[in-house]
């Protein structure tokens, strides 16, 4: 017998949101590590926090609310707010009912300025880290570190001379503006938009874009991400932060970090060392200059073993900046970034829990 399209607004429903999630969805056991790190930073939530006057939105819901918006590329807190009040995976994971009020847009970005800064995102970076079912997935000896290129919200024609000597753009929204023999550099010019950005390059032949170098530091045994900033553009960045994240590691026994051909540089080779820190780096070597790296290094099986795990820092790089949508800098100005950037790595570490802990 054929059903009939009835058209039925059922005023109540008597099902709860947990129970139209499938019991072995991945984001339930996610939820549950993400919700042990937050309980972890209930102190520093309430540092910042005043004890008395009209509750705001917990925290703990603003940075599930961020982590579902990079699990699920969505562009905006816009479109984030939008897809909250219809999408009951959504709502279930941020913690809200059917029945509750989805924040307004420019409220929720109010609120999560609060919370959304470097400190935080750390914390909740080494929370989740630290949790029970995840400790024994991190390595303790062996690293790999990388860095990645991220276009800045700022557009070529806000690079202006700091001197104010150059040709103003003509009038209107987007007003045109000549490029004729003006030679652009970092020591003459800045970005009007976000003074942060630095004019980069990734290398021959590429255009020179304005950008931030995000920094990642892994663990080969899982290919977790521990440690993650983000640091203005310059030719020396990529060994400075990775330099300055190995410092960071629990001093005592030696470890190795693996590396691309631009950690290939005495300097960075001599301080490793000097760290207590093995450097595997891939030689780079051409008609103009030999490598820092010598037999010493390259003899030993490790070396080539950490060469080939180190590539899977590129798929780290890659779902923060495709999925995550950290391909272009969504805030402007480094303070605003760098928080960004650490809890995208978070978000990167956590979707990769249930398929490491079923192979565990």
């Amino acid at each position: 017998m054929r059903g009939e399209d009835t058209q039925n607004q059922t005023l109540f429903s008597y099902v709860r949101t947990d129970d139209r999630i499938p019991s072995h969805h991945p984001l339930r056991l996610i939820r549950r590590i993400a919700d042990a790190a937050l309980a972890a930073l209930s102190d520093q939530f309430d540092a910042v926090y005043a004890t008395e006057g009209r509750p705001s939105i917990p925290p703990e819901r603003l940075l599930r609310a961020l982590l579902i918006q990079a699990f699920y590329s969505v562009r905006s807190e816009r479109q984030l707010m939008e897809q909250l009040n219809y999408n009951l995976l959504f709502r279930w994971f941020v913690g809200l009912s059917v029945d509750d009020p989805v924040w307004d847009p420019s409220t929720f970005s109010k609120n999560r300025d609060r919370v959304l800064n470097e400190d935080f995102a750390a914390s909740f970076l080494d929370a989740v880290l630290n949790a029970d079912k995840v400790k024994g997935l991190v390595s303790s000896e062996h690293f790999s570190v990388d860095g990645t290129l991220i276009q800045a919200w700022a557009s070529m024609k806000s690079f202006r001379r700091k001197d104010g000597q150059d040709q103003p753009p003509t009038g209107g929204r987007n007003g045109e503006r000549d490029f004729h023999r003006d030679r652009p550099a970092n020591e003459t010019h800045a970005s009007t938009t976000d003074p942060d950005a630095r004019l980069y390059r990734k290398g021959r032949g590429k255009e020179a874009k304005l950008s931030f170098i995000g920094h990642l530091l892994m663990e080969n045994r899982s290919g977790l991400i521990v440690d993650a900033c983000l640091t203005k553009a310059t030719g020396t960045a990529e060994p400075e932060a990775a330099l300055a994240m190995l410092g960071d590691l629990p001093d005592g026994r030696r470890v190795t970090v693996g590396a691309d051909k631009a950690y290939d540089t005495a300097a960075f080779v001599a301080a490793a060392r000097e760290m207590n820190v093995t450097p595997h780096v891939t030689q780079n070597i051409n008609g103009h200059r030999g490598s820092n790296i010598d037999g010493r290094t390259t003899r030993h099986p490790g070396y080539l073993i950490s060469l080939a795990i180190r590539k899977r820092i590129e798929e780290a790089n890659g779902w923060i900046k495709e999925v995550a949508g950290m391909d272009r800098a969504p805030f402007r100005g480094l303070p605003r970034m760098s928080g960004t950037f650490k809890l995208r790595t978070a978000a990167y570490n956590l979707i990769r829990m249930p398929r490491l802990l079923a192979m565990g």
